[in-house]
Parts: structure tokens; C-alpha cells; sequence
């Protein structure tokens, strides 16, 4: 009884605090998440993919400088099947489905599970590794129940969200929780995009492409992630936010088969607290433009180096990411304004969003199989190639785009920038395939590697 006395004393000041009370109504006490899982839940489904993959079959002595030779082609490339599961979310009434890229992104075989087990094959209309998203199509389908988009720049932290998926193959199932944090990294997803809303709600693989929903209904994001080292869900996990689900969307339907995303042209460092002072900013923020490309939009726009981007269309930004997440979704616009501090004033500049252009020509070649490195292939940089090879700004000459079977042999990795291959300077695709066309026993490659010098022979 003084036990039970003591904890009385001690739990009411807490109650009186939280304003705590008891229900009052049987509606109170029947209070639940199922009206909404019954609204939100038939639009989710369960993803089954087929990948085909090539192996081959290794011996001991494949790698051996000497007997590797005798080796080539002593086993063929066996077929082999490997099953994907996961999960998706519809948005549309005529079968527009998203999901993560990894789960159905090289996959020849998809199979789509409804939530009254009806099943429908799909096909990609759109796919992106590095955003980790794919727009499907189910087939010959439609009047189905789908989740709204709701603009993800206006979900909150604190906010109660549902998580569903199929994890672990179980069937579709529920999770509640909270939103933990925005603009989160997450850990690295392609080129600055790795842009998340955080949630406590259990995501656990075979989540993956499931939905996050907010309280009424609407889609806030697509479960891709969790932060985990066991494997299983510690109250860490990640959602594409819904904005750029809608900017993918808009492409889908306007024809692409791959995401095309604006090209800044431009280098930055986050303003931290230290730079903020040298600003004379009141708190650190914004994006200090640490170098540009000449052919830039920025550049063009009259960016210069040492301008700091504060917001874009509004949304204030706080690493390189945010800023490229806030222009990828303006893309199908053709402009962002970007709000410039430049000598302790800001103003809006108008930036037009556009790809990287293919200027000069990229020319790319392929050595053929009777050459000294069959397969090797090399391109001209340009700032395409620039974007999709992650290569400095400043960048120029000719790159290696594949190793084909023997470039790893000899030393070489896909990015290298070749320079000089005996004695005789690379200016050209061509000129490098015709150097290694000649090349003979003690061949000289001089090559640009991650800015440092690298010299190789073979």
C-alpha cells in the first residue's frame, strides 16, 4: 500500500503537467489507425522481380600472370536467376506504380501482387539508380485505388505517419511512428540526391518501395533505407520524399526513360559557423560557390565564385544536396530563382534548369576484339560526361568509360583521364585508339587519377 501510495504521488504532477485524462466516450476508447489502414493499404503492393546475371565458374589459377592465359575461355558464362521482393505503391487509377530502382531496376520478369491478391506483370517506364526510384506500368489494368501526392516540403517532424510494406515476405504489414527528421543524407545516394525524410516507423527489408503515409491518406514518401548494422529495423529509416516521386511521375508520362536532372555546373562548401562570421551572416546556412564550370547555367546566370545560394524557389538550403534535390524538382519548370548573397546583399537570380550539354561531341570508341586491350573504351569529356563520370569541373581530354576484359589487368580504372600514351599526347578518342592499336610489349601510359599522376606499363 505505501508503494502503490508513493507511485500515485509521483505519476500525478506528470499527468497534471501533460494534461493527461482518462476517455470519456466509447468513440474515444475505440480510437485506431484502421479506418486509415483501410483507406491507405489496398494501394500498396508486393513487388516479385527476376534478374538474370552471368557467372563464371573460377580455378585456382585465373589470376596467375602466367597460366591466366590458358585459362581464357575455359568456362562460359552460366544464367543464373536471382528473385528480388519487395514492395510499391500505386498512383493512379490506370496503374502508374513507384518503387525502388534496386528492386526492379534490371529485372526481366516482374510480377505485381495486389492487396486482394489479383496479380498483374509490369514493365519500367522510367528508372534511375542514382535517386533509387522507378515508375512501373502494370498491364491491361485499371479503376484501381491509389495514394494522392501530398508536397513533402510541408511534412513536419513530430508529424504521425503508417509504414507499409512486405517485410521479410510476410505479407503486407503496418507500422506506426513519428517523422524523426528532414533532409536527411542517409549516407550516400548518387550525386547529392541522397535527400530523406526521416522515420521511426520499422522499416525492415522488403519494405523497400513501400509507402509512408501521413494521417490522412496521403503519400509522403517511398520507404528506401534503413540505418542499420543487424539488418533489421532500430527506429532509422529513410523515405524518398514525395516531391521528387511527382517529378519522376512527370517525366514518366512525358515520354523518358530516364530521369533527366538539371546540371548545376558548380562546386560548393556549406556556410558553417566560422564562414557565417566572415559573412557576416546572423547564422550559418546557404551554399558558397566554391568553383564553376564556364558552361554553368549558374555561370551564366551571373553567379561568380564566393556567391552563396541561400534558398531555391524559396526553400532554404543547407548542403549541396539540398540545393540539387530543390532543382532536380524544378526541372519540367526551366527556372529556379535563387536567392544570392553577394557583398552582404541578396537577390533573386532567375537560373535556367537544363542537362549537361553534349558539347564538344564525346565521340566515344571501343576497341575491337583483335586489339591489344579488347573492349576498352574512352570518350571525349564534355560536361555530360562530366556529370556522369563525377569528374572534377575542370576536367578535359579523353576518359576511360570501360575496362572491357583486360583493362584491370593492366592497371587501368574506369575514370582515368589518359594523357600520354608512349610519348605520343591523347587529345582525341581517336588518338588514343590508335596509340593502343600500336601498342607493343613495354606499352606507357601516362593517365590522371582522382587528380593525382599515375604512370603505367604493360
Amino acid at each position: 500500500m505505501k508503494h502503490l501510495i508513493a507511485l500515485l504521488f509521483c505519476v500525478t504532477p506528470l499527468l497534471a503537467g501533460a494534461q493527461t485524462r482518462l476517455p470519456e466516450s466509447r468513440a474515444e476508447i475505440s480510437l485506431s489507425f484502421a479506418p486509415l489502414v483501410r483507406e491507405t493499404a489496398p494501394a500498396v503492393v508486393n513487388i516479385y522481380a527476376k534478374v538474370i546475371t552471368e557467372t563464371r565458374q573460377r580455378t585456382p589459377f585465373m589470376n596467375d600472370p602466367f597460366f591466366e592465359r590458358f585459362f581464357e575461355g575455359f568456362s562460359q558464362p552460366q544464367p543464373r536467376v536471382q528473385n528480388s521482393l519487395g514492395s510499391g505503391v500505386i498512383l493512379s487509377d490506370d496503374g502508374i506504380v513507384v518503387s525502388n530502382y534496386h528492386v526492379v531496376g534490371q529485372a526481366t520478369d516482374i510480377r505485381v501482387v495486389l492487396n486482394d491478391r489479383r496479380e498483374y506483370d509490369a514493365r519500367v517506364l522510367l528508372g534511375d539508380a542514382e535517386s533509387d526510384l522507378a515508375i512501373l506500368q502494370l498491364e491491361g489494368i485499371d479503376g484501381l485505388p491509389f495514394l494522392p501526392l501530398r508536397d513533402s516540403g510541408s511534412v513536419e517532424v513530430g508529424e504521425l505517419v503508417l509504414a507499409i510494406g512486405n517485410p521479410f515476405g510476410v505479407g503486407q504489414t503496418v507500422s506506426s511512428g513519428i517523422v524523426s527528421g528532414l533532409a536527411r543524407s542517409g549516407g550516400s545516394n548518387g550525386g547529392g540526391l541522397g535527400y530523406f525524410i526521416q522515420t521511426d516507423a520499422p522499416i525492415n527489408p522488403g519494405n523497400s518501395g513501400g509507402a509512408l503515409v501521413d494521417m490522412m491518406g496521403r503519400l509522403i514518401g517511398v520507404n528506401t533505407r534503413i540505418l542499420s548494422r543487424s539488418g533489421g529495423s532500430n527506429g532509422i529509416g529513410f523515405a524518398i520524399p514525395s516531391d521528387l516521386i511527382a517529378a519522376f511521375v512527370a517525366q514518366a508520362e512525358a515520354g523518358n526513360d530516364r530521369f533527366i536532372r538539371p546540371w548545376a555546373g558548380a562546386t560548393g562548401q556549406v556556410v558553417d559557423a566560422d564562414m557565417a562570421e566572415m559573412l557576416e551572416l546572423d547564422r550559418p546556412g546557404g551554399i558558397i560557390i566554391a568553383g564553376l564550370h564556364p558552361a554553368s547555367p549558374l555561370s551564366e546566370a551571373g553567379f561568380s565564385v564566393g556567391d552563396v545560394v541561400i534558398a531555391v524557389d524559396g526553400a532554404e538550403v543547407h548542403s549541396p544536396g539540398e540545393m540539387l534535390f530543390h532543382m532536380g524538382l524544378a526541372h519540367t519548370k526551366g527556372t529556379v530563382v535563387m536567392t544570392r548573397l553577394r557583398d552582404g546583399a541578396l537577390s533573386d537570380v532567375t537560373v535556367a534548369m537544363r542537362a549537361p550539354p553534349e558539347v564538344p561531341a564525346r565521340d566515344a570508341v571501343t576497341l575491337p576484339e583483335d586489339a591489344s586491350l579488347p573492349g576498352l573504351a574512352f570518350s571525349r569529356i564534355n560536361p555530360a560526361v562530366i556529370a556522369e563520370m563525377r569528374l572534377p569541373l575542370e576536367a578535359e581530354g579523353v576518359v576511360i568509360t570501360d575496362l572491357g576484359r583486360l583493362g584491370a589487368r593492366v592497371g587501368l580504372r574506369v575514370g582515368d583521364i589518359l594523357q600520354v600514351i608512349d610519348r605520343r599526347a591523347i587529345a582525341t578518342p581517336n588518338d588514343a585508339a590508335d596509340a593502343l592499336r600500336e601498342a607493343r610489349r613495354g606499352t606507357r601510359v601516362q593517365a590522371l587519377r582522382s587528380g593525382a599522376r599515375v604512370t603505367l606499363r604493360f
